[in-house]
């Protein structure tokens, strides 16, 4: 499973507009694209929302001037995740994507529901916001850093 993880000051996806408040440093922390593939498994779930809850991608937050000390949970932020397929697209032969990689939609669907169900049981219910599966959405936001990271379960061994 592979997961393209973004700092960001405020995103919306078709409509769903989630925005920083101005008295809180953020209020939406990451935004995440899972992509899963053909043979992810509930490890790659587990793997994938810890990273997400984990990885320190913010200022200290009791000094603005030491990056790379916080993570999500310790600012109180929100996370947004969005399905994207497409990070596992095979782009090396031809103009043309190749989806091949990429689990079944029925299979999918069930994994990007466990994925929610994980970082809600790991972290604040309320904070884990996310788009439609598989529907085609508009995806914007604002990114601070910028901060954009891929983490893969399988260390890109089925890319």
């Amino acid at each position: 499973m592979r997961a393209v993880i973004q700092r960001v000051a405020s995103a919306s996806v078709s409509g769903k507009f989630l925005k920083l408040t101005p008295s809180s440093t953020f209020n939406l922390a990451n935004a995440s694209n899972p992509r899963i593939g053909r043979d992810d498994t509930a490890e790659d779930v587990a793997f994938i929302a810890k990273k997400i809850l984990t990885l320190r991608l913010f200022e200290a937050t009791d000094d603005s001037t030491k990056m790379w000390r916080s993570n999500v949970s310790d600012i109180d932020g929100d996370i947004l995740c969005v399905s994207q397929f497409t990070l596992m697209a095979n782009t090396s032969k031809g103009n043309k994507p190749d989806f091949h990689l990429a689990m079944s939609t029925e299979q999918s669907k069930e994994m990007y529901g466990a994925l929610l169900l994980k970082l809600s049981g790991m972290y604040k219910a309320e904070k884990i916001k996310d788009g439609r599966f598989g529907a085609m959405m508009d995806v914007t936001l604002t990114n601070e850093g910028p901060v954009t990271l891929t983490i893969d379960s399988r260390k890109d061994t089925t890319a």
